[in-house]
């Protein structure tokens, strides 16, 4: 994997508060990157001192091979950075055209190209009837593809988006999903926080977990479980009457009165004959349901259950 973004050692702190503690990461060409962690855990302050809005207190940061630290920054090495905040950053009184046009300058789009770049903006977020509307006026699932739009309407190689579908409906998370793998398919590198973590489980290539400041997990979904709580899947049936006694055991746990469990490695190996286990001891399944580890399971096992606020 070629980094496109790569930070190693990165510490920072709030007075007493260590927000940073030698957190590394790297995301790579065309890669899609979830960075996940519980309130306060650092993701936000790592997010920020790539984007320039945060000084490391020490570590090390390189865009496209070019130095970010402090030193030796001359001013243009995150020309090739979009960043997409939580935070609507739209001009309320502004129509969506014209707002595409403002930062389309402000990040330094030549006027040539400022006209195609947001006939091409309003096509992409399904905007081009609102075009001449303000934005006050507009839905928060419109909004939130407005201000993605404006945040890479200069064509960065590497796109910081930190909870791009935060409040949104399912139709407008499904349309700014696809408007972001439109844009990984032109070459971007994607690196998304988010607490939608199955959304992150669906469309990431790799995930990375900080907690306290440092990285405590990181790779694909398959190899996180295989680091944390394993890929076995659960199955639950429930009986239309009390199980037989000898079905508690290894291979069965009695769950209550009219329903069993148990852990397969394989279900489609292993499923029909439990099956057939329990019709030849005359137990009648009334419902039967499949649990699949999930990144919820695996993020929880890793950061545990206790409230951040």
């Amino acid at each position: 994997m070629t980094p496109v973004l790569s930070v190693a050692e990165a510490h920072k702190r709030f007075g007493d508060t260590l927000a940073l503690d030698g957190a590394e990461l790297q995301l790579g060409a065309g890669e899609w990157l979830a960075l996940l962690g519980p309130n306060g855990a650092g993701k936000t302050t790592l997010v920020r001192a790539v984007a320039g809005r945060v000084r490391l207190d020490s570590g090390r940061m390189t865009l496209l091979g070019r130095s970010l630290n402090d030193d030796s920054a001359h001013g243009n090495e995150r020309d090739q950075l979009g960043v997409v905040p939580q935070d609507i950053a739209l001009y309320p009184q502004l129509t969506a055209a014209e707002n595409l046009r403002a930062w389309g300058r402000l990040h330094g789009v030549p006027s040539a190209a400022i006209g195609e770049r947001v006939r091409w903006a309003l096509d992409w977020t399904g905007l081009e009837s609102r075009a001449k509307e303000p934005v006050k006026r507009f839905s928060g699932g419109m909004k939130r593809r407005l201000n993605i739009a404006c945040g890479v309407l200069h064509r960065p190689e590497i796109v910081l988006l930190d909870e791009p579908t935060v409040g949104v409906d399912p139709q407008s998370r499904e349309r700014i999903w696809e408007m972001l793998e439109d844009i990984r398919g032109d070459g971007a590198s994607l690196l998304l926080t988010t607490h939608q973590l199955d959304e992150a489980q669906q469309v990431c290539d790799r995930i990375v977990i900080i907690d306290h400041g440092r990285v405590i997990a990181a790779g694909t979904f398959e190899e996180l479980l295989r680091q944390t709580i394993g890929a076995e899947r659960r199955i639950t049936v429930s009986l239309d009457a009390q199980p037989p006694r000898e079905f508690a055991g290894e291979r069965w746990q009695i769950a209550d009165d009219e329903t069993l469990e148990c852990r397969v490695a394989d279900i489609a190996v292993e499923l029909p004959s439990l099956l057939s286990e329990l019709s030849a001891a005359g137990a009648r399944v009334a419902d039967l349901h499949v649990d699949a580890p999930t990144l919820q399971a695996v993020f929880i096992h890793l950061t545990g259950r206790e409230l951040r606020e």
